[in-house]
């Protein structure tokens, strides 16, 4: 898993079956300081998340599949968690 920022949507009207309903989003990995960190991602967003929220996506193909609820769903990333507060002790 790891902490991002979301920062736009997507819309695609074609698009296979598994994702038909499915809320698709771009996110930012950032740093537990919020600083960003490497590419932009598409995740599929599975808790409701909105643009600038902070939340938490997993990576792993098969862990975010499962966050769409349809198994063998082509999915890299999903939204798994919004989160509401973090404490960081270096």
């Amino acid at each position: 898993m790891i902490l991002a920022r979301v920062v736009g949507s997507v819309v695609a009207t074609q698009k296979r079956p598994q994702f038909e309903g499915a809320k698709l989003m771009l996110v930012q990995p950032e740093t537990p300081q919020g600083v960003a960190i490497g590419a932009t991602l598409l995740a599929i967003d599975s808790v409701g998340a909105g643009v600038n929220e902070r939340v938490i996506v997993v990576l792993e193909g098969r862990a975010a599949g499962e966050a769409l609820g349809r198994k063998l769903s082509p999915v890299d990333a999903a939204i798994v968690g919004i989160v509401d507060q973090l404490e960081f002790v270096e």
